[in-house]
C-alpha cells in the first residue's frame, strides 16, 4: 500500500490528514534562500551514514517494466540526441543540419527553436492507456534535460519552462496525473547537474567561414538564465568544459539543489533518475534525503521512493538503486537494479529505425531473470503523438505481455538466470553494452520464480520436445520434482518427463501468434 508521508503520520496518530491539492500535489513546502541546502526534516539527512540506512522497497522489484517519455524542446527539432549542444559545434552533423534548415547558430540559436515544441497533439491520458495496456507498472516524465529547460512550472527557472514557453503546459504535472489515475508509479528524470558544462559550445562562435568570430547567443547576458553565466569562469572555460564534466561554481550547485527540490516537493515522485552518479556531494545527497523524506511511504513509515544512480559505488550499501544506461548485467545482481534504454534515440529523430518487439522482449526477459527492471523510452516528436513505427513496436510488446506477463511481474530470480547458446557470451558489467547482448532464439531460455512456480521463457518457437537441461535431476541446480507444466496463454497441461538429462516437454496445439517473440512455460513443483 502506498501512502503519502502525511497520511502515514496520521495513521500513527501524529497529525491530522490534509486534503490533496489539485494535480496530484499532496503537500506544500516552503522555499528557502539559505546558502546551504536545507532538506525537509525527516528520517534521512544529507550524509552517507544516514542514507545507507535506506533499502530498496519491494514494489520496485515487483514492477519490472516502466515506460519513459524522454521529451522536450530538443525533440521538436526531430534530429535526435544532444541537439542543443551539437548545433553549436561547427562541422558536426547536427550543426550542418541546423545551418541548412534554420540558418547559422550565431543568428538562430537554441532559444529560437523552443517555440517549435508545441505538444499540439499530445494526449497524456490516451498515451498512458496505451502504456498501461503494454504492461508498464511505472512511468517516467522528463523533468529537465541538459538543455536547462524545466518541464514543469518551475519556481527557479521561470522563463525557460514548459508552462511559460514551448507548449505552455505543465508537462510533468499532466503526466503525473495520468499515471497515478491508472495506478502506475510516477518518476521524473533530471539531467540538470551536467548542464553548466554541457551548454559550453553555445558560448563560442564559428572558427571559419563568413561568420567566424561572431558570438553565438550563449554569450549574450540577456540569455544567461538559459545558457548559464560564465562571467566568473576562466576565460577558456567554454572551450575546455567537458559535456558531462560537472565542473561548476557553488552558486550553480545551489541552483541545482533548489530546482530538484522544487521538482520533488511539487510532485513527490515515486522515482527520481539522475543522469550519472550522485552529483555535487552535499547538494546531491540533499536531493536524495529530500526525495526520501517527502516522497511516498509504506504503512510502516519506510520510504518507498527510488533514486537511481549510474555509479555502482553510490549504491553499494543502501542509498539508491543502480541504473545501467543501455546496459545489462552479466549475471544475477544481488539487489534490484534497472536498465534504461530507448527504442531509438533518446530524443526524437525523423526516420529512426526502432528496436523491434522481439529485441525489446529479449532484453526484458534477460534483465528480469537477473533481478532487474527495464525502463524503455518511446521518444515523442514536437506534436506529442507516437509515430506509426513506434506504435508497431508498442503493439508487439502489448500482444506478448497480454499472454506472458504472469512470468514477469512480482517474480524473483531462480538459482541461475538462464541456459542456452547465448549464455556463453560474457557481457561486462557496464553501461552501453546492450549491443553486445546476442539476439535470443528458441534454444535460449531465461528463468524467473514466484513461490513454488518456475517460469521458463523460451525465446522463439522451438523444435519439440523442449529440453530444459537445468531442470534435470542430475543438474547442479538440483531442481525439485516437477508436477505440472503448462504454456502461458493456454490452460491444458502438457506432457513431460523429468530425468537426469533435463525436463522434456511436448507442446500441444498450433503455434501461438506471439510465439516468434517467445513463449513461457509455467512449471510447478511438488
Amino acid at each position: 500500500m502506498k501512502l503519502t508521508r502525511r497520511q502515514a503520520l496520521y495513521l500513527m496518530g501524529s497529525v491530522a490528514p490534509a486534503l490533496a491539492a489539485p494535480g496530484g500535489v499532496r503537500r506544500a513546502f516552503a522555499q528557502t534562500s539559505s546558502s546551504t541546502p536545507e532538506v525537509t526534516p525527516g528520517k534521512f539527512t544529507a550524509t552517507w551514514p544516514s542514507l545507507k540506512a535506506y533499502t530498496i522497497p519491494d514494489w520496485f522489484a515487483d514492477a519490472k517494466f516502466g515506460i519513459w517519455s524522454h521529451w522536450g524542446p530538443q525533440s521538436a527539432v526531430g534530429d535526435g540526441d544532444w541537439y542543443a549542444r551539437n548545433m553549436y559545434m561547427q562541422g558536426s552533423a547536427q550543426n550542418l543540419y541546423h545551418v541548412q534548415r534554420f540558418g547559422p547558430p550565431s543568428k538562430v540559436g537554441y532559444k529560437d527553436l523552443i517555440p517549435l515544441f508545441t505538444a499540439d497533439r499530445w494526449d497524456p491520458e490516451h498515451l498512458m492507456d496505451l502504456y498501461a495496456k503494454a504492461g508498464a507498472k511505472y512511468f517516467f516524465s522528463m523533468g529537465v534535460h541538459h538543455d536547462n529547460f524545466d518541464m514543469w512550472n518551475s519556481k527557479y527557472q521561470k522563463r525557460w519552462n514548459a508552462v511559460n514557453a514551448g507548449p505552455h503546459k505543465d508537462v510533468v504535472g499532466m503526466w503525473a496525473a495520468a499515471a497515478r489515475k491508472r495506478g502506475l508509479r510516477f518518476g521524473v528524470s533530471e539531467h540538470l547537474s551536467n548542464s553548466f558544462d554541457w551548454l559550453a559550445p553555445a558560448h563560442g562562435s564559428d572558427t571559419s567561414g563568413p561568420l567566424a568570430g561572431v558570438p553565438y547567443d550563449g554569450s549574450d547576458p540577456a540569455y544567461a538564465d538559459l545558457y548559464h553565466d560564465y562571467s566568473s569562469e576562466p576565460a577558456d572555460f567554454a572551450k575546455t568544459a567537458k559535456a558531462m564534466g560537472r565542473v561548476a561554481p557553488d552558486s550553480w550547485k545551489m541552483e541545482y539543489f533548489h530546482r530538484i527540490k522544487d521538482l520533488v516537493d511539487s510532485y513527490q515522485p515515486d522515482l527520481l533518475y539522475t543522469d550519472g552518479g550522485i552529483p555535487f556531494e552535499e547538494y546531491g545527497l540533499s536531493c536524495l534525503a529530500e526525495l526520501y523524506n517527502v516522497g511516498p511511504v509504506d504503512v510502516r513509515g519506510a520510504a518507498e521512493a527510488i533514486y537511481t544512480s549510474k555509479t555502482k559505488e553510490d549504491c553499494a550499501e543502501g542509498v539508491c538503486a543502480l541504473d545501467r544506461e543501455r546496459g545489462v548485467a552479466g549475471n544475477i545482481w544481488p539487489v534490484p537494479w534497472q536498465t534504461d534504454t530507448c527504442i531509438g534515440q533518446w530524443h526524437y529523430k525523423v526516420g529512426q529505425v526502432y528496436k523491434t518487439p522481439k529485441k525489446v522482449i529479449d532484453l526484458l526477459v534477460d534483465i528480469v531473470s537477473k533481478n532487474g527492471n527495464l525502463l524503455l523510452n518511446f521518444p515523442l516528436p514536437a506534436s506529442g503523438e507516437l509515430d506509426p513505427e513506434e506504435m508497431k513496436t508498442l503493439e508487439g510488446i502489448t500482444a506478448w505481455m497480454s499472454v506472458n506477463d504472469e512470468g514477469i511481474f512480482y517474480t524473483r530470480p531462480w538459482k541461475i538466470n538462464g541456459e542456452g547458446p547465448s549464455m556463453t557470451v560474457k557481457v561486462a558489467q557496464q553501461n552501453f553494452n546492450e549491443g553486445k547482448q546476442p539476439d535470443l532464439g528458441a534454444q535460449d531460455i531465461r528463468f524467473t520464480t514466484k513461490g513454488k512456480t518456475l517460469f521458463a521463457f523460451i525465446q522463439g518457437w522451438p523444435q519439440q520436445p523442449i529440453t530444459i537441461e537445468s531442470m534435470g535431476t542430475a543438474s547442479p541446480q538440483q531442481p525439485e520434482k516437477v508436477t505440472d507444466v503448462r504454456m502461458l496463454g493456454r490452460n491444458e497441461a502438457l506432457q513431460f518427463t523429468q530425468d537426469a538429462t533435463g525436463l522434456h516437454v511436448s507442446l500441444a496445439g498450433d503455434k501461438p501468434a506471439t510465439a516468434d517473440l517467445g513463449i513461457t512455460l509455467k512449471i510447478r513443483f511438488a
